[in-house]
């Protein structure tokens, strides 16, 4: 398993009127959480996307525990919990500054090869980077 943590403070347009994160904003959260991890990695969307992959979102999953509202500084934990073949899943976690948990959810990417439009099965330099992770702890 890889796991990363990355953090963003809630700003007040993504709140509702009662102050409390809108529903529709934590799937920017895990594209935050996800996109963070893999510049950890030393991979970047723009890279890949420069490689000739594109990772299209093909499912979303997101449940609500508690509410995190405006100005509140949440901890996004990414996690790959399997070792991509033709699909990636990033699992989330997000958590308020009282390590509480908010949100949690999940997204499958797809690699398609971006001049065909056919799925791929994972880039080699990214299947090198996570596949020690799998074998040891990488978190």
């Amino acid at each position: 398993m890889y796991s990363f943590e990355s953090q963003i403070r809630v700003r007040y347009g993504e709140t509702d009127a009662m102050g409390v994160v809108y529903y529709g904003v934590y799937p920017l959260y895990y594209e935050t959480g996800r996109t963070e991890m893999m510049r950890h990695l030393g991979f970047t969307y723009r890279k890949m996307e420069d490689m000739g992959i594109i990772m299209p979102v093909i499912s979303l999953n997101c449940r609500y525990r508690k509410p995190a509202r405006y100005d509140d500084l949440l901890t996004i934990r990414t996690m790959v919990k399997e070792m991509p073949e033709t699909r990636i899943v990033f699992d989330y976690e997000i958590y308020n500054e009282d390590a509480a948990l908010v949100n949690e959810g999940n997204t499958t990417l797809v690699f398609i090869e971006k001049d065909k439009g056919r799925p791929v099965k994972i880039p080699g330099f990214l299947k090198a980077v996570l596949e020690p992770c799998f074998n040891s702890d990488c978190s």
